[in-house]
């Protein structure tokens, strides 16, 4: 049998989600390779009581077929907590739930994206992200993120000379770099945006985890109506339930939910009336408290351990939030090298390379400090600084 694939499965590039999964799941290594929140801060007994509770007093419409956009007591919980901690007014009624935030890169795509239609994102760029747009054949345009932010010249340049469909940006934590954009950065993205025909995809799956407890204000907030924003409860509930949501214009969120039911009819409606159950009996912000100082503590380590164990040359981002650091290796050093020799010593890094949309990351690592407690960061980065060092 020949099987007569669509052309675009040769537009999609390798898959390292698949192998940092797998890696993740070998008790023998120490993976800092995948984007896995701690298992820790699950609170099985509470989402196993918020289970029983509604499987007690509504099991059979819980199991019942739902609505596409979602849930609408949990939809109304995600738009009173935009209002109480971002001042933000985002009505239920533009706001549909989602299978994982990543299904909403998948949609959003989908609804914009013709065969060589041009879309720009940071770089480095989520892999995920890259993954799931190149299916739809864009052209890529790339901007260099900065400590602060995008280079904001080269943004302005790319959306008056290509007018991009979207700019899929992580202003909080970005995913690798785990840098945040300045209140000045966010401010002239939105201006630049104001006037274009250019959308700002704002994913902000990490938004909740900042080490000092303080939001930061979207770019939605200063620029809404040309701005998707994206988020989920993967970070900070259980990334198993897959649940996620995204805000779009009333005009945007049409064509979304149309995509949407042809993908899937709706998400789990179980998990959304467990979940909504849970967060009506739970203090998410104390849970989130809990959270952010054990992975702000978790990231100071893995820093210091950087500065000292490792050998000159080597520099790393300081992330104020997230889960993620990106580590530059010393000159000479090839990531995929690094990636490939710290398995055989049971330490796996993902290697920069697949956040590069035009070449790049050979000399970068990503480092995830959000699963493993202290002592397995210690061990781990114990054996990564034997690999960097054996091979200078």
């Amino acid at each position: 049998m020949q099987y007569r694939f669509a052309g675009r499965m040769h537009c999609a590039p390798p898959s390292f989600l698949g192998k940092l999964f797998a890696v993740s799941t070998d008790p023998r290594i120490i993976s800092f390779a995948g984007g896995l929140p701690s298992s820790a801060f699950i609170d099985v007994d509470g989402l196993a009581d918020a289970s029983r509770r509604v499987f007690e007093e509504e099991g059979r419409e819980a199991l019942q077929y739902a609505t596409t956009d979602g849930y609408l007591p949990l939809r109304e919980f995600i738009s009173r907590r935009y209002r109480q901690r971002l001042g933000l007014d985002i009505p239920p009624g533009e706001i549909q739930v989602v299978n994982g935030s990543q299904q909403c890169l998948d949609l959003v795509a989908k609804i914009f994206l013709d065969r060589g239609d041009p879309v720009a994102m940071e770089r480095p760029g989520y892999l995920g992200a890259i993954e799931a747009f190149s299916l739809y054949e864009p052209v890529f345009h790339d901007v260099a993120f900065e400590a602060d932010g995008p280079d904001i010249d080269e943004f302005r340049r790319v959306v008056r000379e290509f007018s991009p469909k979207f700019f899929y940006g992580i202003p909080n934590s970005q995913n690798p770099s785990g840098q945040t954009y300045s209140y000045e950065k966010r401010k002239a993205v939105a201006e630049v945006l104001e006037g274009s025909d250019t959308v700002f995809y704002e994913d902000d799956a990490f938004g909740e985890l900042f080490f000092d407890g303080r939001p930061r204000k979207p770019v939605k907030a200063l620029a809404s109506d040309c701005c998707i924003l994206s988020g989920s409860f993967s970070k900070v509930i259980a990334p198993g339930m897959r649940i996620g949501w995204i805000c779009a214009p009333g005009e945007v969120l049409a064509q979304f939910n149309c995509a949407k039911q042809a993908a899937d009819l709706h998400s789990n409606f179980l998990c959304q009336k467990v979940l909504s159950r849970y967060l009506g009996t739970h203090d998410l912000d104390a849970h989130v408290r809990r959270i952010s100082a054990a992975y702000g503590q978790n990231c100071r380590l893995m820093c210091d351990l950087l500065d000292d164990l490792f050998p000159p040359g080597m520099s790393h981002t300081e992330p104020e939030g997230g889960m993620f650091l990106l580590a530059t290796l010393p000159k000479g050093l090839d990531s995929m090298t690094v990636f490939e020799e710290g398995l055989k010593e049971g330490v796996a890094v993902l290697p920069g390379i697949p956040f590069y949309v035009s070449g790049g990351g050979k000399s970068t690592i990503r480092l995830n400090f959000s699963s493993m407690d202290g002592e397995r960061i210690r061990e781990g980065m114990d054996r990564l600084s034997r690999v960097v060092r054996t091979l200078l």
